[in-house]
């Protein structure tokens, strides 16, 4: 075998290799989480198994909250979060824990959502995430589908009045 049949071979063989490290394609763009804009689709996929899509959700006001388990305000705000969704869930409010990646796998959280009442969630399928690099990040969606508040920070029992009782008033369009 010549010199040029060989350059030939090694250059096949390393044809694979080469690719391994040739950039990704780029990931096709998602549509963005704005306020006041319809929400893009999700599927929750629940801690406690099974799954549930905005589609589903439709007619509630539902709060997706992203929290994670080193964080003292989410730490402060998921006991919040339960008592309120316990006094206004019949007025149609579901409230969902989003538990980050950084935080503890989903067997440990069990326990501590076997004596919450919202629904904790292992993961979300769609383009929500913490906003800001910053946890908590509440993200509300009205009974018709429209985002009405996305913002990193936690909620008190007086924000929480302020935002959602107007909302859990309305009829859905």
């Amino acid at each position: 075998m010549g010199i040029s049949a060989l350059h030939r071979r090694l250059a096949l063989a390393a044809l694979p290799l080469s690719l391994l490290g040739a950039a990704p394609a780029p990931a096709p763009m998602l549509a963005q989480v704005k306020v006041g804009q319809p929400a893009p689709p999700f599927v929750l996929r629940l801690i406690k198994g099974g799954k549930i899509s905005l589609d589903e959700l439709r007619g509630q006001v539902v709060v997706l909250n992203f929290w994670a388990t080193w964080c003292v305000p989410c730490r402060r705000e998921l006991p919040t979060l339960d008592a309120y969704y316990v006094a206004r869930k019949d007025a149609g409010l579901r409230v969902f824990a989003v538990t980050t990646e950084d935080s503890l796998q989903p067997f440990q959280l069990k326990r501590l959502f076997d004596v919450m009442h919202i629904d904790p969630v292992r993961s979300i399928k769609g383009p929500y995430d913490v906003l800001d690099g910053g946890v908590p990040t509440n993200i509300v969606i009205d009974r018709s589908g429209v985002v009405r508040y996305a913002k990193a920070g936690a909620f008190d029992d007086r924000k929480l009045d302020e935002l959602l009782v107007p909302l859990l008033n309305e009829k859905a369009k």
